[in-house]
């Protein structure tokens, strides 16, 4: 899943874009309120990371400009606020969590975690399609009991489609959602993932559980009986 982390502190923006990219989500930054509304009308994310005090714009503004286009982004705000009326404010206002700075990384790893779970419907981090099981929060992967070993780009995708069971996705919606605007690579990058994706899950099963629907994109579904 792809966010946007703004944070006007540049270390510590550093220091969250590392911890999400190590959880495996696809991490864009902005240092600036007005920057990141500007991102924010162009640009489809799974979540926001929004610290309060910035320049440009502070995070209530960002937040309201979310909101008034009808978006439901989920977004996690950061302050070093820690008052009731400072949490009330910022949940009233449409953020879906409050962390108060400072913070454990695990937490906020947590945190993200929920939220992006409530985007998609899911009230924990066990996703299931047939026989096959992904743990967004250990990163493992396993199929009719046995564990498969992911590269974190393989992981991101499979868990985009898991959590997209049964939709089509186009090659185009899958690559905004894996891939950051620092991306530089080809453009059958889709291709090519969901062709690692399908030896290492699909090969030596029965089964096959990623197709690809021509001319429209792949989706993952368990195929049933004829």
């Amino acid at each position: 899943m792809r966010l946007l982390v703004v944070e006007d502190e540049k270390d510590l923006n550093d220091i969250i874009r590392k911890q999400l990219t190590a959880d495996g989500y696809s991490v864009d930054v902005s240092f600036d309120g007005k920057d990141a509304i500007d991102i924010l009308e162009y640009t489809e994310y799974d979540g926001v990371v929004l610290d309060i005090m910035l320049p440009g714009a502070d995070g209530y503004q960002v937040l309201k400009s979310i909101r008034n286009k009808g978006k439901t982004t989920p977004v996690l705000f950061l302050t070093a606020r820690d008052s009731i009326d400072d949490r009330v404010k910022g949940l009233d206002s449409g953020a879906n969590d409050y962390l108060v700075k400072p913070f454990a990384l695990k937490e906020l790893s947590a945190r993200v975690r929920a939220m992006t779970r409530a985007l998609y419907g899911k009230t924990t981090n066990i996703i299931a399609v047939a026989d096959l099981e992904l743990d967004s929060e250990s990163h493992k992967v396993i199929r009719s009991g046995r564990e498969i070993k992911l590269s974190a780009k393989e992981f991101a995708l499979l868990e985009y489609l898991m959590i997209n069971k049964g939709k089509v996705l186009s090659r185009e919606k899958i690559e905004d959602h894996i891939w950051n605007f620092d991306y530089e690579g080809g453009t059958n990058v889709v291709d090519v993932y969901i062709r690692y994706l399908r030896k290492k899950v699909d090969e030596g099963f029965d089964k096959k559980l990623i197709h690809t629907i021509r001319g429209r994109g792949y989706k993952i579904q368990e195929e049933k009986e004829p």
